[in-house]
Parts: structure tokens; C-alpha cells; sequence
């Protein structure tokens, strides 16, 4: 008779998970229940199940743990992307509830959607198997195609779903056929095993190569590296711009602890194949974010195409490889949380009901009007810029000296000249805010925005601001949880 191995199965180590999933059912149950006015509670629940899965998530800090079969690993590296992600959704939940009022869309799913988006990501982050990482890849995906286009009424938003959908099933495409034929050529799909194949010569080298290639362009699609950028625009523009500001900062790490997880334990042996590669897509990518941003009048499009072209800095840490490569990168996506996240809550303070004014022309004056709000963005902007002694200069300082350090000295000029080609459209909207006349948001920008709003913004001003003049902890955090190529 044969035995059956029943796997170890560790519900501490998905303690956090399981929270989030449970706030998630509770807020659509109590959704029915609910009054049609008054419905912030129901953030504020979001809320809690975030803070008590960031909770259980510090708790998790130390020696990896593995689990189901060791298809699902607790370790350092995925603690570090899981607290990004919370604090991500904790801001985004912050600057949706008044959004959400005075838009009509306050309801319970939408908070739910949110946080299904930060489970798909939890199993993105702490992945051990091709498998795991799918599913929390999709889990991901289709929450965010719904949540892109939750504004019904507004037909940018209903093509930001589509177009985000369309696009996002396609690279999924890709991801699924390079994992079968990495599977196909390994006959694993657990990403230590694959590794081990990889690196005693026990595979069908073809097939392995083409596998990671497309994986490759499904991943280079999730993180909108160029020429896999053409949804962000569009969709980032379209999306609510609660929503927007999401998917800029926390799947966005999601997307980067894949890549990073996938290359470092299961391709590391192949690395003289693949880093040519990601060198020519972080070159191009923030070449050509920064050079397309510079043309544009929305600021909703203009912080999209700036998306891209961080994306381009990150991509220089997985490129180089290294413990100071990768620390980097968590480090920097840390800090490109608190400033995306605070720049688009300024953003759509300003934007008003309906988000009828985006364009640089709209925060025309904004410095006069409304004097803390305008220095808050200008905050964010100058950090996105790199501007000392703010969080985004030493985030890109760590970013570029890793690849000196790597010897990729022609790539840290690179991204220092387009960090400098950046300056000119943050720049821009500075100039908009204090040197030009009175736009048309005056009422908009006028209004009062709600505590849950002010809070967030506080959060953000304190990460540009602490982590810039005191880097020190949070950046030997990110040193801890590193993964060696």
C-alpha cells in the first residue's frame, strides 16, 4: 500500500495572508449590510486587517521558513516586499475614502479588491514554486483589471480595464508557455531545483533558454519596461486615481520580487545569458520614460511615463546582480512608495469630482491657494528627482553606486544623465505651482480633503523625509534581505 506524504503545513507563516483574505470576505459580507451613506467604516475595518497583517508580518523577520512543500518560503526578502506592500495599500486606502464619496463609489468591494491585490503579491513575494508565483501573479492581476476600471461612469476608466486586461492576459500568455517549457526542460518546477538542474548541465539547454526568455517578457510587461510600457499610460491616466497610485508602488514591488526571486534562485547559472538583456532594458526604459514625459501636459501621464523610467533605475539593480544590487532596489522601492503614493494623493485633491483637472494647467497658482498642499507635492517631486538631502537621492545614490561597484560603469552614467533629464519636467509642475496664474481647479483645489487624506499625506512627508536625513536602519534592513545571485 502506498504511503502518503501529507506536506508540512505552517499557518503562522501565512498568518498575514490569511488575515488580509478574511478582512476581505468580511468587508464584502458587511457590504450588503451596509447604509448608502457613512460608509467609511468600512476603510477603516481595511484598515485594521492591514495593520494586524503588518503586525504579523514583523513578526515573521529572521530565519526563512518553508512551508507547503517548500513551495512557499518566509524569509527576509519577502518580508521586506510584503511590508512595502502594506504600507502601500494602508496609503491607498487613506486617499480613497473621500475619492470614493465624492465619486459615488464607496463600497465595500472596493476596499476587498485592494486587499486581494496585496495577497496576490504576499504569494509573489514568498514564492518558491513556479506554480505558487502564478497563482499569485492571477490573483493579482484580476483583482487589479477590476479594480482599473471601478469607476463605471467614466469611459476612461472602462478602457483602462479593458486595455489593462487585454495586455495583461496576453503577457500571462507568455509566462505560462515559459514556465512550461521550463518545466519541460528541467522536469521542476520548485525555482531551487530548477536552479540545480540548470547549474549541473541536467537540463535541455533550448528549451530552458527560450522558457526564460518568455518569462522574461512577462515579467519586463509587469514592471512596464520598455517596449512592454504600452498599457501604463493609458491605464495609469484612465484608472481612479486612488487606484492609479497603487499600482504604481505596491504591485509594482510584487512585480519586482518576482523578477528578482525567479533570476536569483532559479537562473542565477545562466546570468552571462540574461544580463545583457536587462542591461539594454534599463537603459531603454528610462531613456525613453524620461524623454516621453518631458512632452506631456497631463500630470497623471506624466508621473505614468515617470513610472516607466523608475522602473529603468530599478532594472540597473537586478541587472547588476549583486547583494549591494538588490538591497538597493528594496531599498529604493521603499522609498518610491512614500513619493508616488504622496504625489498622487496631492493629485487627486486637485483633480476634484470626476477628475476633471490633471493638467499642469489646473495647478497653475496651486502654491498660493492652497500653500501646504503645493509644498507637500513639491516635496514629492524634488524626491522623485533626486534632489538632496530627500528619500529619492539616496535611494538612487545606493542604486547607481551598486552598479559601480559592479563594474557597470557606463549603465550608472546612463542613469544618472536621465535622473538629471527627469528634473526638468518635475520641474515643471513646481514652476506651474508658484510662477504661473491661477489655473481653472480653484474650486477644486479650494476644497477641504478629509482627515483619512491628511493622514496619508503626513506618512508620505515623514518616509521622503526621515529616510533622506536618516537612512541608516531602514537601509541595513534592506541589506538583510537580499538574495545572492
Amino acid at each position: 500500500m502506498m504511503d502518503i506524504q501529507i506536506p508540512d503545513i505552517s499557518l503562522s507563516a501565512i498568518a498575514p495572508e490569511i488575515t488580509l483574505t478574511l478582512t476581505a470576505i468580511l468587508l464584502l459580507m458587511l457590504e450588503v449590510f451596509a447604509a448608502n451613506k457613512g460608509r467609511d467604516h468600512l476603510g477603516y475595518l481595511a484598515l485594521g486587517g492591514i495593520l494586524l497583517a503588518a503586525l504579523l508580518t514583523t513578526r515573521l523577520v529572521g530565519d526563512p521558513v518553508s512551508t507547503f512543500a517548500g513551495s512557499y518560503v518566509v524569509d527576509n526578502f519577502g518580508t521586506f516586499f510584503k511590508l512595502i506592500m502594506l504600507l502601500a495599500v494602508g496609503m491607498t486606502v487613506l486617499m480613497s475614502m473621500r475619492y470614493n464619496e465624492d465619486n459615488g463609489v464607496d463600497s465595500g468591494e472596493y476596499y476587498a479588491m485592494l486587499l486581494f491585490v496585496t495577497v496576490g503579491g504576499f504569494f509573489m513575494a514568498s514564492g518558491a514554486d513556479l506554480m505558487t508565483l502564478f497563482l499569485g501573479l492571477e490573483t493579482l492581476s484580476v483583482a487589479l483589471y477590476v479594480l482599473a476600471g471601478y469607476t463605471r461612469t467614466r469611459l476612461a476608466s472602462n478602457e483602462a480595464s479593458l486595455k489593462y486586461f487585454i495586455l495583461g492576459a496576453l503577457s500571462s500568455g507568455f509566462l505560462l508557455y515559459g514556465m512550461a517549457l521550463v518545466y519541460g526542460g528541467t522536469g521542476a518546477t520548485k525555482l531551487a531545483q530548477i536552479g540545480t538542474a540548470i547549474a549541473h548541465g541536467q537540463v535541455s539547454a533550448p528549451l530552458v533558454a527560450a522558457g526564460m526568455l518568455l518569462m522574461l517578457i512577462a515579467l519586463a510587461f509587469k514592471v512596464a519596461a520598455v517596449p512592454f510600457h504600452m498599457w501604463t499610460p493609458d491605464v495609469y491616466q484612465g484608472a481612479p486615481l486612488p487606484v492609479t497610485a497603487f499600482m504604481s508602488a505596491g504591485p509594482k514591488a510584487a512585480a519586482f520580487a518576482f523578477f528578482i526571486r525567479v533570476f536569483a534562485e532559479a537562473f542565477p547559472a545562466m546570468q552571462a545569458d540574461w544580463w545583457q538583456i536587462l542591461w539594454l532594458l534599463a537603459v531603454v526604459t528610462m531613456t525613453v520614460g524620461n524623454v516621453i514625459a518631458l512632452a506631456q501636459d497631463n500630470v497623471k501621464r506624466m508621473l505614468a511615463y515617470s513610472s516607466i523610467a523608475h522602473a529603468g533605475y530599478l532594472l540597473v539593480g537586478v541587472t547588476v546582480a549583486s547583494e549591494a544590487g538588490v538591497s538597493a532596489v528594496l531599498f529604493y522601492l521603499l522609498i518610491y512608495t512614500f513619493m508616488n503614493i504622496g504625489a498622487f494623493a496631492v493629485v487627486s485633491v486637485v483633480a476634484g469630482k470626476g477628475e476633471k483637472y490633471t493638467t499642469f494647467a489646473d495647478f497653475a497658482g496651486l502654491g498660493f491657494r492652497r500653500p501646504l498642499l503645493a509644498m507637500t507635492l513639491a516635496m514629492m517631486i524634488f524626491s522623485l528627482a533626486g534632489i538632496p538631502p530627500l528619500a529619492g537621492f539616496i535611494g538612487k545614490f545606493y542604486l547607481f553606486m551598486s552598479a559601480l561597484e559592479g563594474g557597470f560603469v557606463w549603465l550608472a552614467v546612463i542613469g544618472v544623465l536621465n535622473s538629471v533629464v527627469s528634473v526638468y519636467y518635475y520641474l515643471k509642475l513646481t514652476v506651474y505651482m508658484y510662477l504661473k496664474e491661477e489655473g481653472s481647479a480653484v474650486e477644486a483645489s479650494t476644497a477641504p480633503f478629509s482627515p483619512a487624506m491628511a493622514v496619508a499625506l503626513v506618512i508620505a512627508v515623514y518616509g521622503v523625509l526621515a529616510i533622506g536625513v536618516m537612512p541608516a536602519g531602514y537601509l541595513a534592513f534592506a541589506k538583510t534581505a537580499f538574495l545572492s545571485f
